[in-house]
């Protein structure tokens, strides 16, 4: 007796628990292991898609971020990873420098890891960096207007776009909730990705700092490609399977270990 097809449901919990356990899937090596068409694997990730399981990339999907809650519940997600980073990126940071730090729970743990007396400017969307660096020796803090969004906990929108462009900084850190190889860098709001891309036109040199959960993962709206950046710094232990596509991109990571 020939094998009955898998029905599409069984189809969409296989594909859902390899994406869990790989991060990212083919279509053609699916449609080899299941035995079914490349056009019905599509079809299968289209919806999956849909559900808000996957994001659809050119040939198959990635896992989505975990990064997809408000800022106070992303505050909470792995505070040790965001400060392991936060301690290897601001060895970037140069003394005098203009800084550009956006809204998000890592570049909160960065702005708190900034050494004092460094005579740092730091230009930010998001209140709560802002009041965390008021007051501390050795900073200028500039605050960017705009209508504040509370889920990414910063000022967003066309105001804020607009004067981001009269700056112009030494290096910005841009958080993103995604990065991969398949779909660059990547977050949860439309306006917040507008507001990214306006911050890295207007800074020197780029730095995405991310904790490893973040890696090999997609979401929602694309801020830029990877050849934006010029430091990808990435705290925790990131599977080989994660990091080979970006090191192939020819991505220079700098890693933090505990």
């Amino acid at each position: 007796m020939a094998n009955l097809p898998i029905l599409p449901e069984e189809r969409h919990r296989l594909i859902r628990q390899r994406l869990e356990a790989q991060g990212r899937v083919l279509a053609v090596d699916l449609a080899r292991d299941l035995n079914i068409s490349e056009d019905t694997i599509r079809r299968d990730l289209r919806e999956l898609a849909a559900l808000g399981h996957c994001q659809r990339v050119y040939g198959g999907a990635l896992r989505l971020s975990p990064a997809s809650g408000d800022l106070q519940t992303r505050q909470r997600q792995n505070p040790e990873g965001k400060a392991l980073v936060a301690r290897r990126a601001v060895g970037l940071v140069q003394p005098g420098q203009v800084l550009f730090l956006d809204a998000g729970s890592t570049n909160r743990a960065i702005a708190e890891a900034l050494p004092d007396h460094a005579d740092l400017t730091v230009i930010t969307n998001a209140p709560d960096i802002a009041l965390a660096l008021a007051g501390r020796p050795g900073f200028t803090v500039i605050q960017v207007g705009g209508v504040l969004n509370p889920s990414v906990g910063g000022t967003l929108g066309a105001r804020a776009v607009r004067e981001v462009a009269d700056y112009a900084a030494d290096l910005c850190f841009v958080g993103v909730c995604a990065v991969s190889a398949e779909a660059g860098l990547r977050c949860f709001s439309l306006e917040d990705a507008e507001f990214k891309r306006a911050v890295i036109a207007a800074s020197r040199a780029v730095a995405v700092a991310v904790t490893a959960e973040k890696v090999g993962t997609a979401a929602s709206f694309h801020v830029a490609d990877l050849a934006t950046i010029d430091h990808l710094i990435v705290g925790g232990e990131v599977p080989d399977a994660a990091l080979a596509p970006l090191l192939d991109a020819g991505l220079a990571i700098l890693q933090a270990a505990a």
